[in-house]
């Protein structure tokens, strides 16, 4: 029998599918708190896969580097998860007062409306508009990086035991594929792309982070270093991801600050994000690794429901190893440039041919 004339599968066969595909989301959910950690254990993994080729590579035995590695992270962890977590606390406290005035406010431009006639604007904004659920969500992504950097010693342990594995992958590959060569490639080209894909945006969250907390000290905004660290975590989802780092501190700035110290937030917040998100980031990378904004938005509602807010955090690097797998093999390349972002020509659309020229 021919391809052409081969069956396609039937209904049975794409009902089975679907039924797979929910009971493995459904599963995913419920063993949450356990996929979390592992996750962010391979993510951190990954970033230190080259540090500790690079010291391999200068003749460090294994092990020995292994434990440089971890004592670096501990160093670097331990007192990141005291100073957040102080953060956090102290927003937590003041957060009532902020939600108050941010209400006060929005009833007041409510009342605003109303006096002038436009009473469907007054009902929606006291209705409709709540601003200070976005300092709410400040909370739950508190809460959930919270969780996270309480299981330090479980991540810690699986980061360490990944690296020992990654260590000698690609000979197991190898040894099991035999003379499979395309797929030993394709997996090899996969992980170092994955790789130097999280190491260039780990730095770019860094240099993100740091200057916007750097600025929002110097207004004078209260916890600089809560919106830079959130900066820095919502940094890893593109092109969407630095909005919603912004509002919840430019909400702060509107009830805490004059008018001009709003400004001043916004501009910073602005600067930002446009040299490193549009000019920094994109030479690093490259253009070719990029999502469409449509996609960072769905994986982040859907990563978000199924592991919580630490997923929200992760649903950026989740979708771009997925989009960098689908690269890799031929079959599968063109899903990953519907993945992409759109791209338009600078002479914009080719118009269409008029009745009369497509009869000629």
């Amino acid at each position: 029998m021919t391809d052409s004339a081969r069956p396609g599968p039937g209904p049975v066969s794409v009902l089975l599918g679907f039924a797979a595909v929910v009971i493995i989301i459904g599963g995913l959910k419920a063993a949450a708190p356990l996929i979390v950690p592992f996750l962010l254990a391979v993510v951190l993994a990954t970033i230190l896969i080259p540090p500790l080729q690079w010291l391999t590579s200068h003749r460090l035995p294994l092990p020995v580097a292994m434990i440089v590695l971890s004592l670096g992270l501990a160093l670097i962890w331990v007192p990141l998860a005291a100073i957040v977590g102080a953060s956090f606390d102290d927003f937590y406290v003041a957060l009532p007062g902020y939600q108050e005035k941010i209400q006060a406010m929005v009833a007041a431009a409510g009342a605003w409306l109303g006096e002038h006639g436009i009473e469907a604007g007054r009902v929606a904004m006291e209705d409709m508009v709540k601003p200070a659920a976005a300092l709410s969500f400040v909370r739950q992504i508190g809460g959930g990086l919270g969780t996270a950097l309480a299981n330090f010693f479980l991540i810690l342990l699986t980061i360490i035991f990944i690296l020992f594995e990654a260590s000698g992958f690609p000979d197991k590959v190898r040894d099991a594929l035999g003379e499979r060569s395309d797929v030993v490639d394709s997996f090899r080209e996969f992980s170092d792309r994955l790789q130097e894909y999280l190491r260039i945006k780990t730095l770019v969250s860094l240099m993100t982070g740091a200057s916007i907390a750097a600025w929002l000290w110097l207004v004078g905004l209260d916890f600089a270093m809560l919106w830079g660290v959130l900066a820095f975590l919502l940094n890893y989802v593109p092109n969407i991801g630095s909005i919603i780092a912004a509002v919840p501190a430019v909400l702060l700035a509107v009830v805490a600050l004059e008018w001009t110290g709003v400004l001043l937030v916004v501009a910073g917040f602005l600067v930002a994000n446009m040299v490193f998100g549009n000019i920094v980031e994109p030479r690093m990378l490259g253009k070719g690794l990029g999502l469409s904004t449509l996609v960072v938005f769905l994986s982040l509602v859907f990563w978000g429901w199924i592991l919580g807010p630490v997923g929200m955090l992760l649903s950026g690097p989740l979708t771009m190893a997925v989009k960098i797998a689908l690269e890799t093999d031929p079959r599968s390349r063109w899903f990953a440039v519907l993945l992409g972002p759109a791209r338009v020509s600078s002479a914009g659309p080719a118009p269409m041919e008029s009745s009369e020229e497509q009869t000629s």
